[in-house]
């Protein structure tokens, strides 16, 4: 904490420095602003050096009693031998205890100020431990506690947050989850896998996004592969790595090597309907055993990954059905088109196959509220606030409301009529840090005030 803090303190000296020859209104602001940072800064770390030098002094001396004490015990020996009966008497009955008395308070000390999450500690933890451990080999290490429980228990209400609306999917994906997690599912297998259908832009890519930041506590713990590259049958020896002799042998296997490297993840493989027959074969031995061995004959284990597949098959007809608000009707007509296209092997290996059904208009307004927050964070670095008027929110859902492209529309609608014009404001210089920029509407146009 202490050295991140002192770190900090002489980046903003540095800045402070810089900004002294600047003469604009802007980098005054800015001087005062930091001006009053560092001050705080410094505070907060003379503070904490007080705490540490205090916990220094207790540990140091512990261990300082501890040599006295040693070296009084080879005292006590060398009498012994000599038959020095007057020394040996002062030493065993009158300093050594006395030593150890001390000793034991200065312990009892010590340990008080460890139990508080000390700044100078003289010994390793066990958060410490699994920490490092976790850097290293990409595995999430927590114990599961009671909080983790009630997680899983509520996990539906997690993924609501990035997640508008399919909540069957939600539900399908957050209930195998919870078997695996109570260990009712097979353990032999993946965690869970799914088969999510349904048109372009409804929420399937990112529900995988927001699953692996559920549970692996990141989203870079998704493994995606387009399987449009995996379409004719030369370029599927590519996930489990060349064969010997051919280039690329050495690399290792496209899945298997990330899979290796990263075992705790969400596999991703997109648009599965484009992938060559023979892809299938590799994934019925991924969902059959939860294993593979790839070319350089290592066995990679997939029993702590979550397999989701993405597919197109039967937007046309979901489109058609969604409007009568039957979902298993919806379901019953694109299972027809998925089982003439997937072999049922394949089809029979699936732990949950998920159709995502179209959004409709106020669904597409959560959404644009959810984006809008992302942008406020984003703006939050750069010390600025943004207030966006309801009208705004309506301006943008009509705009980039269409029920066959999802919610695509509305992010190209967010970008180019508040993301490129803020842009040009702030480059502009018209927001100093700490202002709040106003998004309303005059005249059926987005200003900024």
């Amino acid at each position: 904490v202490m050295d991140s803090l002192e770190r900090r303190i002489i980046q903003l000296k540095i800045e402070q420095v810089a900004l002294k020859k600047e003469t604009d209104p802007a980098s005054k602001k800015q001087l005062e602003k930091l001006a009053a940072d560092l001050k705080k800064l410094e505070d907060e770390y003379k503070a904490l050096e007080v705490i540490w030098k205090s916990e220094k002094n207790v540990l140091h001396g512990a261990q300082s009693i501890k040599s006295e004490l040693e070296k009084v015990r080879v005292e006590l020996e060398n009498a012994r031998r000599k038959g020095d009966l007057s020394r040996m008497a002062e030493l065993q009955y009158g300093r050594i205890p006395e030593l150890e008395k001390q000793l034991t308070s200065a312990s009892t000390v010590e340990e008080k100020e460890q139990a508080s999450k000390p700044l100078f500690r003289n010994k390793v933890t066990d958060e410490e431990i699994a920490e490092v451990v976790s850097k290293w080999t990409h595995i999430p290490v927590s114990k599961m506690l009671e909080s983790e429980k009630e997680r899983l228990l509520h996990m539906e209400d997690a993924l609501h947050q990035s997640i508008v609306g399919q909540s069957q999917a939600v539900t399908a994906v957050s209930n195998a989850i919870r078997r695996s997690r109570a260990g009712l599912s097979n353990l032999n297998r993946p965690i869970g896998s799914f088969l999510f259908l349904g048109p372009t832009g409804v929420g399937k890519t990112e529900l995988c996004k927001t699953l692996a930041e559920f549970l692996f506590d990141t989203s870079d713990a998704m493994i995606r592969i387009d399987m449009s590259e995996y379409m004719e049958k030369h370029a599927v020896s590519r996930l489990l790595g060349a064969p010997p002799g051919y280039v690329g042998y050495e690399e290792g296997g496209y899945l298997t090597e990330q899979v290796r490297r990263k075992p705790y993840s969400v596999i991703l493989l997109d648009e599965m309907e484009k992938a060559h027959p023979d892809v299938f074969n590799i994934l019925l031995q991924i969902l059959d055993d939860g294993r593979l061995t790839d070319s350089q004959g290592r066995t990679v284990d997939f029993k702590n990954t979550i397999v989701a597949m993405t597919s197109n098959l039967g937007s046309e007809l979901i489109h058609g059905i969604a409007k009568q608000g039957d979902y298993f009707a919806m379901r019953e007509a694109v299972m027809g088109v998925v089982g003439k296209h997937f072999r049922p092997e394949f089809i029979n290996r699936i732990d949950e196959i998920v159709v995502f059904h179209p959004l409709d208009q106020a669904q597409i307004k959560k959404i644009a509220s959810i984006e809008l927050n992302h942008l406020r964070e984003r703006l939050k670095e750069r010390g600025l606030n943004l207030d966006v008027q309801e009208e705004v929110m309506d301006y943008l859902t009509v705009t980039g409301y269409d029920p066959v492209y999802g919610a695509r529309p509305l992010k190209r609608a967010i970008q180019q009529y508040v993301e490129n014009p803020l842009a040009q404001e702030i480059l502009g210089g018209h927001y100093l840090p700490g202002e709040t920029i106003k998004v309303g509407m005059k005249d059926e146009h987005i200003v900024f005030t």
